[in-house]
């Protein structure tokens, strides 16, 4: 968990991308997601791959450019400026 926060915490700084999901899984697995730009993403990616590295295990990190419309909620979260389903308080 202390890889993954540092993970985290790196990818926010290193580009312009904003943290989408952080999910614990069985065996303790952790994954963090992030949104933006392509090339941010990727940059995202290599700094948060070696902050983890230096605190834990690594066993992968991956981007997926474009993904096809009917994963990118499921995947990577709802995207910027989305309504939030069953939040909306107007009359």
């Amino acid at each position: 968990m202390v890889a993954a926060v540092e993970a985290a915490d790196a990818m926010c700084k290193a580009a312009r991308v904003r943290l989408t999901r952080f999910e614990i899984t069985r065996d303790a697995l952790v994954t963090v997601t992030v949104r933006g730009a392509l090339a941010e993403v990727e940059a995202a990616v290599a700094a948060g791959a070696a902050a983890a590295a230096g605190k834990g295990e690594v066993l992968a990190r991956h981007v997926i450019p474009s993904p096809e419309g009917q994963l990118e909620e499921p995947i990577a979260g709802p995207s910027p400026g989305a309504a939030v389903r069953g939040n909306d308080t107007t009359p």
